[in-house]
């Protein structure tokens, strides 16, 4: 494998997706922050947080790769109740995602993770990916909190 990437470059991209990020902040009242990964990570990342309705946050990550852009939101934390019904109703919602799919993470939290090949990135798509996270975040919060957490909604 090697380090070349043509064209657009790395660099290129990543100007774009930063000034594209800044164009959607502007335009959108639900954007939060748009923030960067910290310095010397490997992989140039953002993080950008989007006030929701359902779930009063959605962070989603963004990273450049040599080949392609990977891109996760965080939806909930590890269940605490009914943990094998809270990870197949995610895993049922996969069906009829597009980009996207429900996947356990870091202390068995869940997450909606996707990539794309850098060929398919443009200013339109990661306006879709940002809105099909948003999009499926806000449609799944509400019934997989209430299953993980029931005694609290008792």
């Amino acid at each position: 494998m090697t380090d070349y990437h043509l064209p657009p470059s790395l660099e290129t991209l990543e100007a774009s997706i930063t000034q594209w990020l800044a164009g959607f902040a502007a335009e959108n009242p639900a954007f939060d922050a748009i923030d960067r990964g910290e310095a010397g990570e490997p992989e140039p990342r953002w993080y950008v947080r989007l006030r929701g309705e359902e779930k009063e946050h959605i962070t989603i990550w963004i990273t450049l790769g040599q080949r392609t852009l990977r891109y996760e939101a965080y939806v909930l934390p590890a269940p605490q109740e009914n943990a094998a019904a809270v990870y197949e109703m995610a895993l049922r919602r996969n069906g009829k995602l597009v980009g996207a799919h429900f996947a356990i993470g870091v202390e068995d939290a869940l997450f909606l993770r996707g990539e794309i090949p850098l060929a398919w990135l443009t200013e339109p798509e990661l306006d879709r990916i940002i809105g099909s996270l948003y999009s499926y975040t806000e449609q799944a919060f509400p019934g997989l909190i209430r299953l993980a957490f029931a005694s609290k909604f008792a």
